[in-house]
């Protein structure tokens, strides 16, 4: 037993929080471990008839009974954070490492402004200058910030525990392949990388301790803020579709396009992906909603997965038909 990563295969936006649930309620995970940028990423769970939304805590939070880690390479917002704590009532189970850089106020007023705001869109939330300071060594550490100090421990050695103890885990990323600061469409992207590789560093293990790599995509593809979207529609289409989405952390209208097999080729062979989670599907083809057994699907969305199977080599087990967590196809058994 081991470590399964949730990572997203296009822009961010996939349901990564959706999917990040529903493992954690249905497979009865140890502990649900946060990896990736920071807390301008929004993760929305809709969780017995409630939808919430969370920037730092894990989605895993859903399962009372499973740990919650945020790993040393993840920034935190104090505020945000002790905010989701009580949300949530994550209090006796979060664990924040030492070692998480902190994004203080100055770094969210250089982050609205300039070329960072103007010509890269990005989320105001501070997360760009505060990884800055991180590779010019004077960010602030979680350790020393008083108001985290009942949260603070040592994530990856928690990690280790539990691997040796034959504990299963997940690990959440953020963002999408093709925002990371290496792989995606420079300069619009986020400031580090957060494909699967990343996610591994991000909390703490070795890549010998991944069982599996999940690839979110979701039905088509939306981004926010600027950069290239190929085959991207117009805001009247986007509508008419009913793909209509608004960022979780920005409130800005997510820009859209049809599903792109060759962009999930990549990200599938960059992230060694061996399962791939898609989710909407009942946004693309309506009449499969709240179906729950592969069986059931009719042959136009039945053919679609079976073309994402085809295009990438990699299985899709996990369906999305619907808003709430448990509105999931599971070809996994």
């Amino acid at each position: 037993m081991g470590a399964t990563i949730v990572v997203g295969g296009f822009f961010g936006d996939e349901g990564k929080g959706k999917i990040a649930s529903y493992l954690t309620l249905n497979d009865g995970l140890a502990a649900c471990v946060r990896a990736g940028v920071g807390p301008n990423a929004g993760h929305t769970i809709m969780h017995l008839g409630k939808t919430i939304k969370i920037r730092l805590v894990p989605s895993g939070f859903v399962n009372k009974e499973t740990k919650l880690l945020i790993g040393p390479g993840v920034l935190i917002d104090s505020e945000v954070l002790l905010k989701e704590i009580k949300e949530v009532q994550a209090y006796d189970r979060l664990i924040i490492d030492q070692k998480c850089g902190i994004i203080e106020k100055e770094h969210i007023e250089t982050d609205k402004k300039g070329n960072l705001k103007n010509k890269i869109g990005t989320t105001g939330t501070g997360t760009g200058p505060a990884n800055a300071d991180r590779a010019l060594r004077k960010i602030k550490l979680a350790k020393d910030a008083n108001e985290l100090s009942a949260f603070i421990g040592d994530v990856p050695d928690e990690l280790g525990k539990l691997i040796s103890s034959n504990q299963n885990i997940l690990i959440e990323g953020t963002q999408g392949m093709y925002i990371s600061l290496y792989h995606g469409e420079y300069p619009y992207v986020t400031s580090k990388d957060v494909t699967a590789s990343a996610a591994c560093s991000d909390v703490g293990i070795g890549p010998k301790n991944v069982d599996e790599v999940i690839v979110v995509f979701k039905s088509y593809v939306t981004r926010v803020g600027a950069g290239p979207l190929e085959n991207e529609i117009s805001e009247e289409e986007i509508n008419k579709k009913g793909w209509s989405e608004f960022g979780t952390v920005t409130g800005r209208q997510r820009r859209a396009a049809p599903f792109n097999f060759e962009l999930a080729k990549k990200a599938c062979i960059i992230n060694s992906a061996t399962q791939i989670a898609l989710t909407k599907l009942d946004i693309l083809y309506p009449q499969t909603a709240g179906i729950s057994d592969f069986s059931k699907l009719d042959n136009q969305s039945s053919q679609f997965i079976k073309k994402i199977e085809e295009e990438t080599g990699v299985p899709v087990t996990l369906i999305g038909t619907g808003a709430n967590e448990n509105h999931i196809i599971d070809r996994r058994r």
